[in-house]
């Protein structure tokens, strides 16, 4: 499984997560899934449905438990992770997933999107 996480502002667009999951996947394999905070899932379904994939929506004391490379400060504060887009990947990809690419910013920096593999990719 090949999932991009990701963590975006209040006041995001759908094109600003795209965007930036277009900017991550640059030399990747094409991602399997998409994983957010459930409370920001609602905002991702579109771009789901319309690559046909899951999306995997999170609670937020899931991503606590995770170690990212990545230690914004802001996400610190609001979330208590250092990524939420690189948290949310690893944990969705499951038990042993590596992250592959580091968050990646939107260029009105509103979103962010990380990707990880599962261990039975």
């Amino acid at each position: 499984m090949i999932v991009a996480g990701f963590g975006f502002r209040r006041a995001a667009t759908l094109a600003a997560c795209e965007a930036a999951l277009v900017q991550a996947e640059r030399g990747q394999r094409r991602v399997t899934a998409l994983a957010t905070l459930a409370d920001k899932a609602p905002l991702l379904a579109p771009l789901a449905a319309a690559r046909g994939i899951a999306l995997i929506a999170l609670a937020p004391e899931r991503l606590l438990q995770v170690e990212t490379p990545t230690q914004s400060r802001a996400s610190l504060v609001a979330r208590g992770t250092g990524s939420v887009a690189e948290a949310a990947a690893l944990c969705a990809a499951g038990p042993g997933a590596r992250l592959i690419v580091r968050r990646c910013i939107s260029p009105d920096r509103m979103a962010t999107c990380a990707i990880a593999e599962g261990p039975s990719t």
